[in-house]
Parts: C-alpha cells; sequence; structure tokens
C-alpha cells in the first residue's frame, strides 16, 4: 500500500475507533475494542473496502502505532487518544524522571499558566523523547516542546500508565511541573 493510502485509511480508522465509531455504525466495547470483521464490514458499507491483509498493513506500518489487535487477532482497537468513553485497562506505571510534551507555540504561555489538560481526550499524551514531541507539535504550527518533571509528578501522586505504542498517558499535568524545553 503506497504510504499516502496508508495515512488516509489510518486517519479514518482513527476516527472511528477514537472518536465516532456510532458514525459507521459500530460499537466499542468497554475496552475500546471491536471485532475485526465488523468494522471491515462497516467501512465497506460506508465506501471504504480494505481487506483483512490490507487493515494488517495499516495497523503495522502506522507510525505512532496507533492500533493494535487483541492477542486472538479477532478485535482492534486503538492504543490510546480515546474521546469516547472507553477503559483501556493499562496499569500505573513508573515513569522515566523527564517525558516531553509537543504542541505549537501560540498555546505555549497558556499551557505554562494552567498547565497540561486532556481537553477533548480522556488523558495528556506524553512522549520519552524530545523527537517525538517536536514532531507531534509540528502538526499544526511551528512546536514548542514542554518538559515534564514526571518523576517529582508520580512522587506528589500523580498517576502514569503507558500505551501498548509507548505514549506516556496521565490526567493533567498542573504547570509547577511543566518548563518549556530549549
Amino acid at each position: 500500500m503506497e504510504k499516502r493510502t496508508l495515512v488516509r485509511v489510518s486517519k479514518r480508522l482513527s476516527k472511528h475507533l477514537r472518536h465516532a465509531p456510532g458514525k459507521i455504525g459500530i460499537r466499542l466495547d468497554p475496552g475500546g475494542w471491536v471485532e475485526v470483521d465488523t468494522l471491515l464490514a462497516a467501512l465497506a458499507r460506508h465506501g471504504l473496502r480494505l481487506s483483512r491483509a490490507e487493515l494488517e498493513e495499516v495497523v503495522a506500518g502506522n507510525d505512532k502505532r496507533r492500533f493494535a489487535f487483541d492477542e486472538t487477532g479477532t478485535r482492534i482497537r486503538a492504543n490510546q487518544g480515546h474521546s469516547v468513553q472507553v477503559e483501556l485497562d493499562l496499569p500505573v506505571a513508573d515513569p522515566p524522571d523527564l517525558l516531553y510534551h509537543g504542541t505549537v507555540d501560540r498555546l505555549a504561555e497558556e499551557i505554562l499558566r494552567t498547565g497540561l489538560r486532556p481537553m477533548g481526550r480522556h488523558d495528556v499524551h506524553l512522549s520519552s523523547t524530545v523527537e517525538t514531541a517536536r514532531t507531534v507539535g509540528a502538526r499544526r504550527g511551528r512546536p514548542v516542546v514542554f518538559q515534564v518533571d514526571a518523576r517529582a509528578m508520580a512522587t506528589a501522586g500523580h498517576e502514569f500508565r503507558v500505551s501498548a505504542n509507548g505514549v506516556w498517558l496521565t490526567g493533567s499535568v498542573p504547570p509547577q511541573f511543566l518548563r518549556e524545553h530549549s
């Protein structure tokens, strides 16, 4: 599958597995899973004919590893980033000392003042590398990277979880644990 098609299909999967499953007539179970056959049939009814092999290619080829199959290979879900109610059942994890968050420069001042909030998602998304954070921030403008003192947050009682694709999740990041990364 060519790169442009892979990105287009990945975006469509993200929409329906993270934000709008009802738009194509699917229901996610409480853990965010849907049967692969159900998803493929629903996508086909809505103009996207995709074979099981093509779906596997999109899951394997997605640069952010946004999707995962369950251990049986019969169900699929988005690894994180949901705006619909799901419980991913990710265990609490000890974070590294520092984590990073990328955003656009126009939001930097407000973030330094109010901290990071999940907005329309369940959690704030953090990365373990500056490079990943910068890439995320660059999607919609000039990127700014914030360094998060994850160790101090954990010591203060904040919980962290890590998704299957390595994205660190926490409920919020108060401003005292943030600083702009140079």
